[in-house]
């Protein structure tokens, strides 16, 4: 219904004013609807900084993987993508996967950084947040208000807001699963990415995880023990994970030089064990 009400508001504008080109970064006065451009040397968004790369081809497959597990049925388009611990890359995953997701032809992307404790996604986009989903239920500020659009019309941010010390309360609400129903159901072809925090660190990232179509763990190599990929999975038992996103991946070979991998694995119900190989 945002995203509605911003192009109602964008049409009425271009209307009574045809003459006028938004300013994409003027973030005064009452256009809800921000525009924003990616960075195209960003080093940490490669699908488009670096689109031929070996790296950008991983999250190619990361994306086709996606699309095939979302349509096998009834569309599946809320992802949730945690970690077992922080640093492990899933804010990165999360992004890239959301860029790559909006370079088809079929979808649009809404992105949505859900992680009020530690929120990353406006400065790895380099953009400037004034308000955002914290805002939006503490304040009251129409959501509308918030997003941003990148680049496209077809990806668009919801960034987190002001951090929030105890966002759980929020995360478990109705009102906020309402707002991820109503967003589910709005646009029959577009995906909802949401970044959340550590499963092992804070409560709210399982909470959210229930409401979710598919759940993406992302584990970097080195980072993280067996016994901690274990118990990820185990608190998301109840969720629908959807697979592994293997991070940083150190793998020799291509013309003597070595590249970072995102490997995607399924997995299928079987459990990692807490100890052993």
């Amino acid at each position: 219904m945002a995203l509605e009400k911003a192009a109602r508001m964008r049409s009425a504008r271009k209307s009574s004013e045809p003459s006028r080109q938004p300013n994409a970064g003027d973030r005064s006065g009452t256009q809800p609807f921000v525009v924003e451009t990616i960075r195209s040397d960003n080093p940490y968004l490669v699908t488009i900084s670096d689109p031929a790369s070996p790296i950008s081809e991983e999250y190619k497959k990361l994306k086709s993987s996606i699309i095939e597990l979302t349509k096998r049925e009834q569309f599946k388009n809320v992802l949730l993508v945690t970690s077992s611990a922080g640093g492990e890359g899933k804010s990165i995953t999360a992004l890239n996967l959301a860029i790559s997701l909006s370079q088809e032809y079929d979808h649009s992307v809404l992105l949505i950084d859900a992680d009020l404790r530690k929120p990353s996604l406006h400065e790895y986009l380099d953009i400037e947040v004034k308000t955002g989903l914290s805002d939006c239920f503490v304040d009251g500020i129409d959501i509308g208000d918030a997003l941003i659009r990148l680049g496209s019309e077809k990806l668009t941010l919801l960034p987190s807001g002001k951090k929030r010390v105890k966002p759980v309360e929020l995360f478990s609400s109705k009102k906020m699963q309402k707002l991820i129903y109503d967003m589910k159901y709005r646009y029959p072809d577009r995906y909802i990415i949401i970044d959340s925090p550590p499963v092992l660190l804070f409560a709210e990232t399982k909470m959210m995880s229930s409401f979710a179509d598919g759940v993406i763990l992302v584990v970097q190599e080195n980072k993280v023990s067996l016994q901690d990929v274990g118990e990820a999975l185990e608190a998301l038992k109840h969720s629908r994970i959807m697979g592994i996103v293997y991070n940083n991946v150190n793998v020799t070979g291509f013309n003597g030089r070595s590249y970072y991998y995102s490997y995607y694995g399924h997995y299928y119900g079987k459990h990692v064990k807490k100890k052993g190989a």
